[in-house]
């Protein structure tokens, strides 16, 4: 079972959020792909798709037609973002975030042992309790495969364990390059 939520409330002009549904796949969306033009035509999609559909559509031609990993899809966007997809099809979630980090994502683990993702880390802070973090740049998670990093696929994702006060959590290195250290 998932369940996704998002507004407008807070929202900044220059990373609006979106929300789509397409074949089974829902995908919040906030940010901006700097690319989004040429990947619409990489993809032979119309220009109408903004980058919500533009994701889904990547996202599905990876999981369906392609011999690629996903890190290939994710590695292509350029831009400000971060998003969440849950695939009711494959009960799979996907997520990943840009690798500046410019687009605020965090998540962590509720009392009742779910999943959650938030870009408001106050409410994701009082659903979690101690168990939060910030979402590691430059990568991604399926629930299918785990956390890896998509500007270096190759290497290994290694949690640290850290404490910050009474926050317990969680900074992330892809091998020997730190690529988040900020706990919440």
């Amino acid at each position: 079972m998932a369940t996704m939520a998002f507004t407008h409330s807070n929202q900044s002009l220059l990373r609006p959020r979106s929300f789509a549904v397409k074949d089974d796949c829902f995908c919040l969306f906030e940010g901006t792909l700097e690319n989004l033009a040429s990947l619409r035509q990489e993809y032979g999609l119309s220009k109408c798709v903004n980058e919500v559909l533009f994701v889904i559509e990547a996202y599905r031609t990876f999981r369906d037609r392609a011999p690629y990993p996903a890190c290939k899809m994710v590695g292509h966007l350029e831009g400000q973002f971060a998003f969440v997809i849950f695939d009711r099809g494959t009960k799979t979630v996907f997520t990943a975030a840009d690798s500046n980090g410019k687009v605020r994502l965090y998540w962590g683990i509720t009392a009742d042992g779910c999943l959650s993702f938030s870009g408001d880390e106050e409410l994701l802070k009082a659903a979690c309790g101690k168990s939060l973090a910030s979402f590691p740049q430059g990568c991604f998670y399926s629930s299918a495969s785990g956390l890896r990093s998509y500007e270096y696929p190759k290497n290994k994702v290694m949690g640290i364990p850290t404490m910050d006060g009474e926050m317990c959590g969680t900074a992330f290195k892809v091998e020997h390059e730190n690529i988040s250290a900020s706990m919440v």
